[in-house]
């Protein structure tokens, strides 16, 4: 192998197996375009890392208990585009709201929005749909609360007041997520901010 392939292998396995997916663009550093993609092309051909879509890498973590590399972190693959193309993202409400264990109900295929353009990304055999949401929504992207919010929407004002929603969302939601909520609710639809008092009531005063 080639000292860009040793270089970028050795950032690899410093994040660990199955825990980061990388794009060229996380090694630009270590050499220009055209030696990083062939390194990159060169440790797949050699099964040191794995192809998990169109410019997305990893080095997959092996399933102890089907002895077969584990299918790709989705969140790190999302991550990974994100960094890739300057662009924010974060989970559409119908899987923020599975995800918190809010619904019963699993997305036919899990789904994002973002401040980029709409389209549908191929990732570990799978698609993944993207679509394009407005500074209202993507305000969101980054916090602490993001996916509750998005969760909140997707429910819409008669779900989200089911008290069983609530006490549920009291229990799980960290109080990083809680003070977010409390600090910034004026940003949600009218019909939610006395959901979002009292969700937040224990983390409010937090510092």
């Amino acid at each position: 192998m080639t000292g860009v392939a040793d270089a970028i292998m050795k950032r690899v396995n410093a994040h660990g197996r199955g825990r980061w997916v990388c794009t060229p663009k996380d090694f630009l550093d270590l050499g220009s375009r055209e030696a990083v993609d062939q390194a990159l092309s060169r440790l797949v051909g050699a099964g040191r890392l794995r192809r998990a879509g169109r410019g997305l890498y990893d080095l997959p973590r092996i399933s102890a208990v089907l002895k077969r590399p584990a299918p790709v972190d989705l969140d790190a693959a999302v991550a990974a585009l994100a960094r890739r193309d300057g662009i924010r993202i974060m989970p559409d409400g119908a899987t923020a709201a599975h995800r918190l264990g809010l619904t019963n109900a699993v997305p036919a295929r899990a789904g994002y929005v973002t401040d980029g353009a709409t389209r549908t990304v191929g990732i570990d055999g799978g698609t993944i749909r993207f679509r394009h949401a407005g500074p209202r929504v993507m305000r969101w992207a980054g916090r602490p609360a993001a996916s509750v919010v998005q969760a909140l929407r997707w429910l819409g004002p008669d779900a989200a007041r089911d008290a069983r929603v609530v006490a549920a969302l009291k229990h799980r939601l960290p109080e990083a997520a809680k003070r977010d909520l409390a600090r910034n609710g004026r940003d949600l639809p009218g019909w939610a901010l006395p959901l979002v008092r009292d969700i937040a009531a224990e983390g409010a005063t937090a510092p």
